[in-house]
C-alpha cells in the first residue's frame, strides 16, 4: 500500500470513537503476531482527562534535549495521521507510515484467517500497533504513549508501561467512562499496575481517593505533583521537587493550567533519569522552555486554536482569554454533539464580540441549530452566525472582523485541524509560532 492506500484502508475501519471496542484481547493477540514490540523499550503511560497530551510534550521536549532517542504516540491528529507516530521529535514519513500499516494489515487479516481473532483490530488498536511497532524497529530507548479514551480497555495500555502518570481527571465521555467522577478515575487509574512507578497531578479529592485506592491495591506509591513547589521567579518559574530546584524556568506552552502539567513532567523526567540511568535533570528547563503542542493555544497569524472539548479545557481556556488577550475575539466554534455544550457555551460564548457556529467533516459533529439555541442565551443574535462548514465558517469571520480582532477556533480539535489545513492550502498563514507576547 502507499500512503493514501493505508490512510484509506485505516478509515474504513470505522469512526475511531464510534468502532471503538472495549477489551485488550485484541490489541494483545495483534502485538503477540508482530513479535511484540513493546517489549524492546521503556514506556511511559499518560491518562487523564485534560493535559495529557501537553504533559506527553513536555516530557518528550525533556528526553529530546537530554539526547535520548525517544518515541511519541499521541491522538488525535490534527491535518495528517502521521501526526500520531513521532520518533526523535519528527513524525514518521509517509512512506515508513504505509509500510508499517501495510504489516499490521496483513498480519490482523492473518489472525483472523486462522481464527485467532474474531474481527479485525478496530482503527485505534491497529494505529496503536503501528505506533509501538515504529517505535521498536527505529530502536527507540523510551515511548511516551498518550491514553486516547480512559484507561482500563484502552488499546495503549496493552503496551503494559512501566511508568505511569495521570493528569487531572474531571467529566468528559460520561457515556462511555460513568457520570461520575469516581467511575470515570477508576478507568483511568486501571493503567496503574503492581510494580509500575506512578505519578499523579493535582486531582479533585473524589479522584484522588481512586487513585490512592488503586495504588494500594497494586502495592505502588504514587509520586504526588501537589508536592511540586513552583513560583514565579523573573519571566518564569522555579519549580522545587524533592530532589532538585529548576531555576528560571519559561513554558514552551501558554497557560497557567501548564504548570500542573510541567510538574507532572518534571517528575516523569526524575523517574526516567532513575531508570535509564542518564542525566535528565539538566536538561528539564530547556525541555519545558522547547516544548509545543499543536492546537493548544497555538497562534497561527491572527489565529489562535485551542481544543476547549469539555468544561474544564474551556475554563482554561477562558481564564487564558481574560488574563492575557486584550483585544475583542471573533470565536469560530465546532464541537461534538455529546459534549455539554450548555456549560461549555455559557463559558466561552460571552467572551466573543462575534460568534461563528459551524460543522466540521465527522459524522459526530453537533448540529448547528442545537449550537445556536444555546449561543441565543449568551449573545445578541445579530453576533451570532451559522456556516454550514469550516472553509464558509472561516470566510465569515474574516468577514465581520476588523484587523483588531483575534479569531479563536476552539471546541473540537477535529475542528481545529480542519481549520489549520484550509488556512495551510489557502497560504494565509505561515509557520507555527506561539507568540512571546502571550508568554
Amino acid at each position: 500500500m502507499n500512503f493514501e492506500e493505508s490512510v484509506k484502508y485505516l478509515l474504513a475501519l470505522g469512526n475511531e470513537v464510534l468502532a471503538m471496542k472495549l477489551g485488550l484481547e485484541n490489541i494483545r493477540t495483534l502485538l503477540e503476531a508482530l513479535g511484540n514490540p513493546h517489549k524492546k523499550y521503556l514506556k511511559v503511560q499518560i491518562a487523564g482527562t485534560n493535559g495529557k497530551g501537553s504533559t506527553c510534550a513536555f516530557l518528550e521536549s525533556i528526553c529530546l534535549q537530554a539526547g535520548i532517542k525517544v518515541g511519541l504516540n499521541t491522538s488525535p491528529h490534527l491535518i495528517s495521521i502521521t501526526e500520531r507516530v513521532r520518533i526523535n521529535g519528527k513524525e514518521i514519513s509517509e512512506e515508513e507510515f504505509a509500510r508499517q500499516v501495510s504489516i499490521v494489515k496483513k498480519t490482523s487479516e492473518e489472525l483472523v484467517e486462522k481464527n485467532k481473532l474474531e474481527t479485525l483490530p478496530t482503527f485505534f488498536e491497529q494505529i496503536t500497533a503501528v505506533a509501538l511497532k515504529s517505535f521498536a524497529d527505529a530502536g527507540v530507548e523510551v515511548a511516551i504513549l498518550e491514553t486516547g479514551l480512559g484507561g482500563c480497555f484502552d488499546a495503549v495500555t496493552a503496551s503494559q508501561a512501566e511508568i505511569v502518570a495521570l493528569t487531572p481527571i474531571d467529566f468528559d465521555h460520561q457515556k462511555v467512562l460513568g457520570n461520575t467522577i469516581e467511575k470515570i478515575a477508576a478507568e483511568k487509574a486501571a493503567i496503574i499496575r503492581p510494580e509500575t512507578q506512578v505519578v499523579c497531578s493535582n486531582q479533585r479529592p473524589e479522584a484522588l481517593q481512586v487513585i490512592l485506592k488503586r495504588s494500594d491495591e497494586c502495592g505502588v506509591l504514587p509520586i504526588m505533583a501537589s508536592e511540586v513547589m513552583a513560583s514565579p521567579m523573573n519571566d518564569g518559574f522555579c519549580f522545587q521537587t524533592m530532589k532538585a530546584k529548576y531555576e528560571n524556568v519559561r513554558l514552551g506552552l501558554l497557560g497557567d493550567h501548564q504548570i500542573e502539567n510541567a510538574k507532572v513532567a518534571i517528575l516523569l523526567a526524575e523517574v526516567l533519569q532513575e531508570r535509564i540511568g542518564k542525566n535528565l535533570a539538566s536538561h528539564i528547563p530547556q525541555g519545558l522552555a522547547k516544548a509545543r503542542h499543536k492546537g493548544r493555544l497555538e497562534f497561527i497569524g491572527r489565529f489562535l486554536f485551542d481544543g476547549a472539548h469539555n468544561v474544564a479545557g474551556a475554563e482554561s481556556l477562558r481564564r487564558f482569554i481574560q488574563t492575557s488577550i486584550n483585544q475583542p475575539l471573533t470565536l469560530i466554534f465546532g464541537i461534538m454533539r455529546d459534549k455539554e455544550i450548555e456549560k461549555i457555551g455559557e463559558i466561552l460564548f460571552p467572551q466573543a464580540s462575534f460568534l461563528i457556529l459551524t460543522r466540521f467533516e465527522n459524522q459526530r459533529s453537533m448540529e448547528l441549530e442545537r449550537m445556536w439555541e444555546v449561543a441565543c442565551r449568551f449573545l445578541p443574535q445579530d453576533k451570532i452566525f451559522k456556516a454550514e462548514c469550516v472553509r464558509k465558517a472561516i470566510s465569515k469571520a474574516l468577514e465581520v472582523s476588523s484587523v483588531s480582532h483575534l479569531i479563536l477556533v476552539t471546541g473540537s480539535l477535529y475542528l481545529i485541524g480542519e481549520a489549520q489545513k484550509i488556512l495551510q492550502e489557502s497560504g494565509q498563514t505561515k509557520a507555527i509560532v506561539a507568540s512571546d507576547e502571550y508568554r
